[in-house]
Protein backbone atom coordinates (compact mmCIF):
# COMPACT_ATOMS: atom_id res chain seq x y z
CA UNK A 1 0.00 0.00 0.00
CA UNK A 2 2.83 2.40 0.80
CA UNK A 3 4.49 1.61 -2.53
CA UNK A 4 1.21 2.29 -4.32
CA UNK A 5 0.80 5.61 -2.51
CA UNK A 6 4.39 6.54 -3.30
CA UNK A 7 3.90 5.74 -6.99
CA UNK A 8 0.84 7.96 -7.09
CA UNK A 9 2.72 10.76 -5.40
CA UNK A 10 5.62 10.47 -7.84
CA UNK A 11 3.17 10.52 -10.75
CA UNK A 12 1.41 13.58 -9.36
CA UNK A 13 4.64 15.48 -8.74
CA UNK A 14 5.99 14.55 -12.18
CA UNK A 15 2.75 15.71 -13.75
CA UNK A 16 2.95 18.97 -11.80
CA UNK A 17 6.49 19.47 -13.03
CA UNK A 18 5.34 19.01 -16.63
CA UNK A 19 2.44 21.42 -16.13
CA UNK A 20 4.68 24.08 -14.57
CA UNK A 21 7.15 23.61 -17.43
CA UNK A 22 4.30 24.09 -19.94
CA UNK A 23 3.18 27.22 -18.07
CA UNK A 24 6.73 28.55 -18.24
CA UNK A 25 7.02 27.79 -21.96
CA UNK A 26 3.61 29.30 -22.68
CA UNK A 27 4.59 32.41 -20.73
CA UNK A 28 7.87 32.55 -22.66
CA UNK A 29 5.98 32.42 -25.98
CA UNK A 30 3.63 35.14 -24.77
CA UNK A 31 6.63 37.18 -23.67
CA UNK A 32 8.27 36.93 -27.10
CA UNK A 33 4.98 37.77 -28.81
CA UNK A 34 4.46 40.81 -26.58
CA UNK A 35 8.03 41.97 -27.21
CA UNK A 36 7.31 41.99 -30.94
CA UNK A 37 4.01 43.78 -30.39
CA UNK A 38 5.75 46.34 -28.17
CA UNK A 39 8.28 47.05 -30.93
CA UNK A 40 5.44 47.57 -33.37
CA UNK A 41 3.55 49.84 -30.95
CA UNK A 42 6.64 51.97 -30.35
CA UNK A 43 7.11 52.31 -34.10
CA UNK A 44 3.46 53.33 -34.50
CA UNK A 45 3.86 55.91 -31.73
CA UNK A 46 6.81 57.45 -33.58
CA UNK A 47 4.84 57.53 -36.83
CA UNK A 48 1.79 59.06 -35.16
CA UNK A 49 3.92 61.73 -33.46
CA UNK A 50 5.49 62.62 -36.80
CA UNK A 51 2.08 62.77 -38.48
CA UNK A 52 0.77 64.84 -35.58
CA UNK A 53 3.53 67.41 -36.04
CA UNK A 54 2.71 67.69 -39.74
CA UNK A 55 -1.01 68.02 -39.05
CA UNK A 56 -0.38 70.63 -36.38
CA UNK A 57 1.64 72.70 -38.85
CA UNK A 58 -1.08 72.38 -41.50
CA UNK A 59 -3.76 73.26 -38.94
CA UNK A 60 -1.81 76.36 -37.91
CA UNK A 61 -1.60 77.52 -41.54
CA UNK A 62 -5.30 76.80 -42.00
CA UNK A 63 -6.17 78.83 -38.92
CA UNK A 64 -4.06 81.73 -40.17
CA UNK A 65 -5.85 81.53 -43.50
CA UNK A 66 -9.22 81.47 -41.73
CA UNK A 67 -8.19 84.49 -39.65
CA UNK A 68 -7.32 86.45 -42.77
CA UNK A 69 -10.61 85.51 -44.41
CA UNK A 70 -12.54 86.49 -41.29
CA UNK A 71 -10.87 89.91 -41.09
CA UNK A 72 -11.38 90.64 -44.79
CA UNK A 73 -14.47 88.55 -45.49
CA UNK A 74 -15.84 91.16 -47.92
CA UNK A 75 -12.93 90.46 -50.27
CA UNK A 76 -13.70 86.74 -50.47
CA UNK A 77 -16.57 84.81 -51.94
CA UNK A 78 -18.93 82.68 -49.86
CA UNK A 79 -17.34 79.50 -51.25
CA UNK A 80 -13.86 80.69 -50.30
CA UNK A 81 -15.00 81.51 -46.77
CA UNK A 82 -16.70 78.13 -46.42
CA UNK A 83 -13.67 76.33 -47.81
CA UNK A 84 -11.32 78.11 -45.35
CA UNK A 85 -13.57 77.28 -42.40
CA UNK A 86 -14.09 73.64 -43.40
CA UNK A 87 -10.39 73.09 -44.02
CA UNK A 88 -9.39 74.58 -40.64
CA UNK A 89 -12.12 72.66 -38.82
CA UNK A 90 -11.31 69.38 -40.63
CA UNK A 91 -7.61 69.61 -39.85
CA UNK A 92 -8.36 70.42 -36.20
CA UNK A 93 -10.68 67.40 -35.89
CA UNK A 94 -8.15 65.16 -37.62
CA UNK A 95 -5.40 66.41 -35.31
CA UNK A 96 -7.56 65.79 -32.23
CA UNK A 97 -8.36 62.23 -33.37
CA UNK A 98 -4.67 61.61 -34.01
CA UNK A 99 -3.86 62.81 -30.49
CA UNK A 100 -6.43 60.39 -29.08
CA UNK A 101 -4.94 57.59 -31.16
CA UNK A 102 -1.49 58.48 -29.84
CA UNK A 103 -2.79 58.30 -26.25
CA UNK A 104 -4.30 54.88 -26.95
CA UNK A 105 -1.00 53.67 -28.36
CA UNK A 106 0.90 55.03 -25.35
CA UNK A 107 -1.54 53.35 -22.96
CA UNK A 108 -1.16 50.08 -24.86
CA UNK A 109 2.62 50.46 -24.76
CA UNK A 110 2.58 51.00 -20.99
CA UNK A 111 0.24 48.03 -20.52
CA UNK A 112 2.53 45.79 -22.59
CA UNK A 113 5.55 46.83 -20.54
CA UNK A 114 3.72 46.00 -17.32
CA UNK A 115 2.61 42.63 -18.69
CA UNK A 116 6.14 41.84 -19.80
CA UNK A 117 7.39 42.41 -16.27
CA UNK A 118 4.71 40.06 -14.93
CA UNK A 119 5.49 37.38 -17.52
CA UNK A 120 9.20 37.67 -16.78
CA UNK A 121 8.47 37.00 -13.13
CA UNK A 122 6.30 33.99 -14.02
CA UNK A 123 9.04 32.56 -16.24
CA UNK A 124 11.66 32.93 -13.52
CA UNK A 125 9.40 31.45 -10.86
CA UNK A 126 8.39 28.51 -13.08
CA UNK A 127 12.05 27.74 -13.80
CA UNK A 128 12.78 27.83 -10.08
CA UNK A 129 9.79 25.57 -9.34
CA UNK A 130 10.82 23.05 -11.99
CA UNK A 131 14.25 22.83 -10.38
CA UNK A 132 12.75 22.41 -6.93
CA UNK A 133 10.33 19.72 -8.10
CA UNK A 134 13.19 17.86 -9.77
CA UNK A 135 14.93 17.75 -6.39
CA UNK A 136 11.73 16.39 -4.83
CA UNK A 137 11.43 13.69 -7.51
CA UNK A 138 15.01 12.58 -6.94
CA UNK A 139 14.32 12.49 -3.23
CA UNK A 140 11.19 10.34 -3.68
CA UNK A 141 12.89 7.92 -6.04
CA UNK A 142 16.10 7.52 -4.05
CA UNK A 143 14.99 7.24 -0.42
CA UNK A 144 11.92 5.02 0.07
CA UNK A 145 12.56 4.77 3.82
CA UNK A 146 11.26 8.33 4.29
CA UNK A 147 7.90 7.62 2.67
CA UNK A 148 6.12 7.82 6.02
CA UNK A 149 7.41 11.33 6.63
CA UNK A 150 6.41 12.41 3.15
CA UNK A 151 2.88 11.07 3.58
CA UNK A 152 2.47 13.27 6.63
CA UNK A 153 2.94 16.28 4.36
CA UNK A 154 0.15 15.28 1.93
CA UNK A 155 -1.88 18.25 3.15
CA UNK A 156 0.63 20.51 1.44
CA UNK A 157 -0.80 19.52 -1.94
CA UNK A 158 -4.17 21.03 -1.10
CA UNK A 159 -2.57 24.16 0.34
CA UNK A 160 -0.50 24.50 -2.82
CA UNK A 161 -3.64 24.34 -4.95
CA UNK A 162 -5.31 27.01 -2.84
CA UNK A 163 -2.29 29.26 -3.16
CA UNK A 164 -2.42 28.90 -6.95
CA UNK A 165 -6.07 29.99 -6.99
CA UNK A 166 -5.34 32.90 -4.66
CA UNK A 167 -2.46 34.00 -6.90
CA UNK A 168 -4.78 33.87 -9.93
CA UNK A 169 -7.34 35.99 -8.14
CA UNK A 170 -4.70 38.56 -7.16
CA UNK A 171 -3.67 38.83 -10.80
CA UNK A 172 -7.27 39.29 -11.90
CA UNK A 173 -7.71 41.97 -9.26
CA UNK A 174 -4.67 43.87 -10.54
CA UNK A 175 -5.76 43.68 -14.20
CA UNK A 176 -9.27 44.76 -13.24
CA UNK A 177 -8.05 47.93 -11.54
CA UNK A 178 -5.75 48.73 -14.48
CA UNK A 179 -8.61 48.50 -16.97
CA UNK A 180 -10.84 50.53 -14.67
CA UNK A 181 -8.29 53.32 -14.34
CA UNK A 182 -7.32 53.25 -18.04
CA UNK A 183 -9.76 52.45 -20.88
CA UNK A 184 -12.90 53.08 -18.82
CA UNK A 185 -11.74 56.58 -17.84
CA UNK A 186 -10.68 57.28 -21.41
CA UNK A 187 -14.08 56.32 -22.80
CA UNK A 188 -15.80 58.48 -20.21
CA UNK A 189 -13.66 61.41 -21.37
CA UNK A 190 -14.60 60.73 -24.98
CA UNK A 191 -18.28 60.77 -24.00
CA UNK A 192 -17.88 64.24 -22.47
CA UNK A 193 -16.14 65.48 -25.60
CA UNK A 194 -18.81 64.04 -27.85
CA UNK A 195 -21.46 65.95 -25.92
CA UNK A 196 -19.48 69.16 -26.43
CA UNK A 197 -19.13 68.52 -30.17
CA UNK A 198 -22.84 67.70 -30.39
CA UNK A 199 -23.74 71.06 -28.86
CA UNK A 200 -21.49 72.91 -31.31
CA UNK A 201 -22.96 71.11 -34.28
CA UNK A 202 -26.51 71.72 -33.05
CA UNK A 203 -25.91 75.45 -32.65
CA UNK A 204 -24.48 75.72 -36.19
CA UNK A 205 -27.27 73.65 -37.68
CA UNK A 206 -25.18 70.89 -39.22
CA UNK A 207 -27.92 68.28 -39.18
CA UNK A 208 -25.98 65.46 -40.76
CA UNK A 209 -23.03 66.04 -38.48
CA UNK A 210 -25.35 65.99 -35.50
CA UNK A 211 -26.73 62.59 -36.54
CA UNK A 212 -23.22 61.25 -36.94
CA UNK A 213 -22.23 62.43 -33.47
CA UNK A 214 -25.33 60.81 -31.95
CA UNK A 215 -24.29 57.54 -33.56
CA UNK A 216 -20.79 58.01 -32.14
CA UNK A 217 -22.26 58.47 -28.67
CA UNK A 218 -24.11 55.17 -28.92
CA UNK A 219 -20.98 53.32 -30.00
CA UNK A 220 -18.85 54.87 -27.27
CA UNK A 221 -21.47 54.15 -24.64
CA UNK A 222 -21.60 50.51 -25.73
CA UNK A 223 -17.81 50.30 -25.62
CA UNK A 224 -17.76 51.77 -22.12
CA UNK A 225 -20.37 49.25 -20.98
CA UNK A 226 -18.35 46.42 -22.50
CA UNK A 227 -15.17 47.50 -20.71
CA UNK A 228 -16.99 47.56 -17.40
CA UNK A 229 -18.43 44.10 -18.10
CA UNK A 230 -14.90 42.82 -18.73
CA UNK A 231 -13.85 44.28 -15.39
CA UNK A 232 -16.54 42.24 -13.71
CA UNK A 233 -15.42 39.07 -15.51
CA UNK A 234 -11.84 39.57 -14.38
CA UNK A 235 -12.43 40.58 -10.78
CA UNK A 236 -15.36 42.57 -9.38
CA UNK A 237 -13.89 45.17 -7.05
CA UNK A 238 -17.14 45.14 -5.09
CA UNK A 239 -16.17 41.69 -3.82
CA UNK A 240 -13.42 43.27 -1.71
CA UNK A 241 -15.50 46.27 -0.66
CA UNK A 242 -18.99 44.85 -0.11
CA UNK A 243 -18.66 41.09 0.20
CA UNK A 244 -20.15 38.07 -1.56
CA UNK A 245 -23.92 38.67 -1.48
CA UNK A 246 -24.05 42.33 -2.69
CA UNK A 247 -21.49 41.51 -5.39
CA UNK A 248 -23.44 38.50 -6.63
CA UNK A 249 -26.67 40.52 -6.71
CA UNK A 250 -25.04 43.32 -8.70
CA UNK A 251 -23.32 40.85 -11.02
CA UNK A 252 -26.58 39.02 -11.79
CA UNK A 253 -28.34 42.33 -12.51
CA UNK A 254 -25.52 43.35 -14.86
CA UNK A 255 -25.53 40.02 -16.71
CA UNK A 256 -29.33 40.11 -17.05
CA UNK A 257 -29.19 43.62 -18.48
CA UNK A 258 -26.38 42.70 -20.87
CA UNK A 259 -28.05 39.55 -22.23
CA UNK A 260 -31.56 40.94 -22.29
CA UNK A 261 -33.37 37.72 -23.27
CA UNK A 262 -32.64 35.72 -20.11
CA UNK A 263 -34.22 36.55 -16.76
CA UNK A 264 -31.89 36.01 -13.78
CA UNK A 265 -33.32 35.74 -10.26
CA UNK A 266 -31.09 36.06 -7.21
CA UNK A 267 -32.04 35.25 -3.64
CA UNK A 268 -30.05 35.20 -0.40
CA UNK A 269 -31.58 33.26 2.48
CA UNK A 270 -31.11 34.63 5.98
CA UNK A 271 -29.63 37.93 7.17
CA UNK A 272 -26.27 37.59 5.50
CA UNK A 273 -25.98 40.85 3.55
CA UNK A 274 -23.39 42.30 5.93
CA UNK A 275 -21.76 38.98 6.78
CA UNK A 276 -18.21 38.73 5.47
CA UNK A 277 -16.70 35.37 4.70
CA UNK A 278 -12.99 34.56 4.52
CA UNK A 279 -11.59 35.87 1.22
CA UNK A 280 -10.93 32.42 -0.26
CA UNK A 281 -14.59 31.44 0.34
CA UNK A 282 -15.94 34.64 -1.21
CA UNK A 283 -13.71 34.36 -4.27
CA UNK A 284 -14.36 30.64 -4.81
CA UNK A 285 -18.14 30.93 -4.40
CA UNK A 286 -18.32 33.94 -6.70
CA UNK A 287 -16.34 32.09 -9.38
CA UNK A 288 -18.55 29.01 -8.99
CA UNK A 289 -21.71 31.09 -9.47
CA UNK A 290 -20.12 32.97 -12.37
CA UNK A 291 -19.10 29.73 -14.13
CA UNK A 292 -22.49 28.09 -13.63
CA UNK A 293 -24.45 31.11 -14.88
CA UNK A 294 -22.10 31.58 -17.83
CA UNK A 295 -22.55 27.92 -18.83
CA UNK A 296 -26.32 28.30 -18.65
CA UNK A 297 -26.23 31.41 -20.85
CA UNK A 298 -23.83 29.96 -23.41
CA UNK A 299 -25.03 26.37 -23.69
CA UNK A 300 -28.48 25.94 -22.12
CA UNK A 301 -30.40 28.64 -24.05
CA UNK A 302 -32.31 29.22 -20.82
CA UNK A 303 -35.14 31.72 -20.51
CA UNK A 304 -34.74 31.94 -16.74
CA UNK A 305 -31.89 31.28 -14.30
CA UNK A 306 -32.26 31.32 -10.52
CA UNK A 307 -29.40 31.65 -8.02
CA UNK A 308 -29.90 31.06 -4.29
CA UNK A 309 -27.31 31.36 -1.52
CA UNK A 310 -27.68 30.34 2.11
CA UNK A 311 -25.00 30.78 4.79
CA UNK A 312 -25.39 29.13 8.20
CA UNK A 313 -23.01 28.57 11.07
CA UNK A 314 -22.13 25.15 9.71
CA UNK A 315 -22.21 25.42 5.93
CA UNK A 316 -22.64 27.49 2.79
CA UNK A 317 -25.13 26.28 0.18
CA UNK A 318 -25.52 27.73 -3.31
CA UNK A 319 -28.05 26.52 -5.88
CA UNK A 320 -28.09 27.50 -9.57
CA UNK A 321 -31.06 26.30 -11.60
CA UNK A 322 -32.14 27.00 -15.21
CA UNK A 323 -35.01 25.98 -17.49
CA UNK A 324 -32.77 25.43 -20.52
CA UNK A 325 -32.32 22.48 -22.85
CA UNK A 326 -30.21 20.47 -20.38
CA UNK A 327 -27.55 17.92 -21.26
CA UNK A 328 -26.44 14.33 -20.72
CA UNK A 329 -24.11 14.40 -17.70
CA UNK A 330 -22.33 11.15 -18.61
CA UNK A 331 -21.61 12.34 -22.15
CA UNK A 332 -20.41 15.73 -20.89
CA UNK A 333 -17.94 14.09 -18.50
CA UNK A 334 -16.58 11.95 -21.32
CA UNK A 335 -16.12 14.78 -23.81
CA UNK A 336 -13.24 17.23 -23.76
CA UNK A 337 -15.25 20.29 -24.73
CA UNK A 338 -15.59 23.66 -23.01
CA UNK A 339 -18.65 22.50 -21.07
CA UNK A 340 -16.82 19.52 -19.58
CA UNK A 341 -13.81 21.68 -18.69
CA UNK A 342 -16.18 24.08 -16.93
CA UNK A 343 -17.59 21.21 -14.86
CA UNK A 344 -14.09 20.00 -14.05
CA UNK A 345 -13.02 23.49 -12.96
CA UNK A 346 -16.03 23.82 -10.66
CA UNK A 347 -15.36 20.37 -9.21
CA UNK A 348 -11.72 21.27 -8.50
CA UNK A 349 -12.72 24.51 -6.76
CA UNK A 350 -15.29 22.83 -4.56
CA UNK A 351 -12.87 20.00 -3.70
CA UNK A 352 -10.25 22.49 -2.53
CA UNK A 353 -12.80 23.92 -0.11
CA UNK A 354 -13.67 20.44 1.16
CA UNK A 355 -17.20 20.75 -0.25
CA UNK A 356 -19.53 18.79 -2.50
CA UNK A 357 -21.07 19.51 -5.91
CA UNK A 358 -24.34 17.95 -7.09
CA UNK A 359 -25.50 18.19 -10.72
CA UNK A 360 -28.83 17.01 -12.11
CA UNK A 361 -29.66 17.63 -15.76
CA UNK A 362 -31.90 16.06 -18.39
CA UNK A 363 -32.49 16.90 -22.01
CA UNK A 364 -35.16 19.64 -22.36
CA UNK A 365 -35.70 19.72 -18.58
CA UNK A 366 -33.01 22.19 -17.53
CA UNK A 367 -30.07 21.87 -15.13
CA UNK A 368 -29.78 21.94 -11.34
CA UNK A 369 -26.40 22.55 -9.65
CA UNK A 370 -25.85 22.67 -5.89
CA UNK A 371 -22.64 23.54 -4.06
CA UNK A 372 -22.29 22.70 -0.36
CA UNK A 373 -19.24 23.89 1.56
CA UNK A 374 -18.57 23.21 5.25
CA UNK A 375 -18.03 26.47 7.10
CA UNK A 376 -17.47 27.34 10.73
CA UNK A 377 -19.14 30.73 10.99
CA UNK A 378 -19.11 31.06 14.79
Amino acid sequence: MLDLILDKMIGTVAGSKDEIFKIGEHSRQQYESLVEELKDIKMQVSIVIEEGDKLEAQARLARNRLSQVSKNFREFSEDEIREAYEKAHGLQVEHTMLQQHEKQLRDRRDDLERRLLGLQEIIERSEALVGQISVVLNYLNSDLRQVGMLLEDAQQKQDFGLRIIEAQEEERKRVSREIHDGPAQMLASVMMRSELIERIFRERGTEEGFKEIKSLKVNVRNALYEVRRIIYDLRPMALDDLGLIPTLRKYMDTIEEYNGKTKILFQSIGKIEEKRLPPRFEVALFRLAQEAVTNALKHAEAGEISVKVEVTCQSITMVIKDNGKGFNIKEAKGNKDKKSFGLIGMKERIDLLGGKMTINSKIDLGTFIMFQVPFNGN
